[in-house]
Parts: structure tokens; sequence; C-alpha cells
């Protein structure tokens, strides 16, 4: 029997995996202005007095703006998802024509010796802890081959 896939830690509405993994946001209807996560009262930009916010699929894909790795484990009330911890790397990614940068979790398996500002990445969706039932899942940011 295949394990429940749901989004973690209150993550959910913030990304899909319905049509390829992306994240999403919101639009407002009168400027523009895209933000993340959604904006649910009214347009984030101080110029708009908008207040109809439209959902909005973001860019799949960006280039690294800046990365950094969890080295140490944060001190309690964190809850780590391995035991022993097990160190990850972090990635700010500008996204694809969206404006935006968003943090996220590096895939598994990829350090901070992999990674450079400008390097090329897609998102995925994948499995942050699972317990017996769920897969709790969350976006992460996978290199792309420089053959792609």
């Amino acid at each position: 029997m295949s394990k429940a896939r749901v989004p973690a830690l209150g993550a959910e509405g913030w990304f899909t995996e319905e049509g390829g993994a992306a994240l999403v946001g919101s639009r407002c209807a009168t400027c523009g202005t895209v933000s993340f996560p959604k904006s649910t009262f009214a347009c984030p930009n101080p110029r708009c007095a908008g207040t109809e916010l439209i959902d909005a699929r973001l860019s799949a894909t960006g280039t690294v703006w800046s990365y950094t790795d969890a080295r140490y484990q944060p001190p309690p009330p964190f809850v780590p998802t391995a035991d022993p911890y097990v160190p990850f790397a972090l990635a700010a990614v500008e996204l694809d024509g969206d404006g935006l940068v968003v943090l996220g979790q590096i895939v598994d398996g990829v350090t901070v010796a992999d990674l450079h500002v400008g390097r090329r990445v897609e998102l995925v969706v994948d499995t942050l802890f699972a317990d017996d039932d769920t897969e709790h899942t969350i976006w992460k940011w996978r290199p792309i081959p420089d053959d792609r």
C-alpha cells in the first residue's frame, strides 16, 4: 500500500504537483505584482490599492541567487526529520520571469560544493519526512545538468 502524500508544515496551497511541480503564489489583478506565498487580503505593492488577487502558478526554474548549508542542528523546539541529524543545503533562487527570490532546501545528495551563484535549478516536490502512513512533502531545488 502506498503512503498518502500531503504538504508538510502548513504548506498546503503553497505548491502543487498537478501538471508538474510548481509554487503557487498570487498576482494582483490591478498592477500585476506577484507574491509568494500567496497574498490573501490585498496587493503587497505599497503603491497599489488592489484587493483582487488571482492564484498564480510560478516558474519551476530559476537561478541560484545565494546559498548556504544547515551544518548544525537547530536547538529545540526544532524537531529533526532524521536521526542522526543530516546537514542539508539551502538556496535562494531567483525565479525565471516572476521577479521573486524564493528560499528552499536543495535535494538530498547535493551539497554547497555542487552549487554556485548563477547555477540553474528546477523545482521538485520531495519528501521532507515520513511517518507510518504519510509522506510529508515540500518543494526543493534540484540542479539542472549543464548539458540540458
